[in-house]
């Protein structure tokens, strides 16, 4: 399946470092939102973040795949929508950590709709920008 959204990060943190920034319950929690997040396949939680007019605030995800410390994947499912988030790790030769993201799974109404999918890679974006500052601070 094509990704609706894709995006590159790189970081000069470990790869260690980028893991567990991407299913340490805490650390997620400075980056995207509150959250119960275990790396455990088929464990169910909940990202949350502050409701609006819009929006309840609330994503319910589940755990799909751990691939430590390469590959993890799960549920991203929020005001009607139900995709699939995918981050995939990768060590260059010179040490810097390569992140790929892909989410995938939005629905023809959701891709017909103008800026949706835009709207989605911006969000991911800023929390890229957002994870950048975490990492620097640890």
């Amino acid at each position: 399946m094509k990704s609706d959204v894709s995006l590159d990060f790189q970081f000069t943190s470990s790869i260690e470092q980028v893991w567990d920034a991407l299913t340490d319950s805490d650390t997620l929690a400075k980056w995207i939102w509150k959250n119960d997040f275990k790396p455990i396949v088929g464990h169910k939680f909940q990202f949350r973040a502050e409701p609006n007019e819009w929006w309840n605030g609330i994503v319910d995800s589940e755990v799909l795949v751990v691939e430590e410390p390469n590959k993890l994947s799960y549920t991203w499912v929020s005001a009607g929508e139900s995709t699939t988030v995918t981050w995939t790790l990768k060590e260059g030769s010179d040490g810097t950590i390569h992140l790929h993201f892909d989410q995938t799974g939005f629905s023809e109404e959701t891709r017909a709709r103008e800026g949706a999918i835009e709207g989605a890679k911006y969000a991911w974006m800023k929390m890229g920008e957002q994870l950048e500052k975490v990492l620097a601070e640890l």
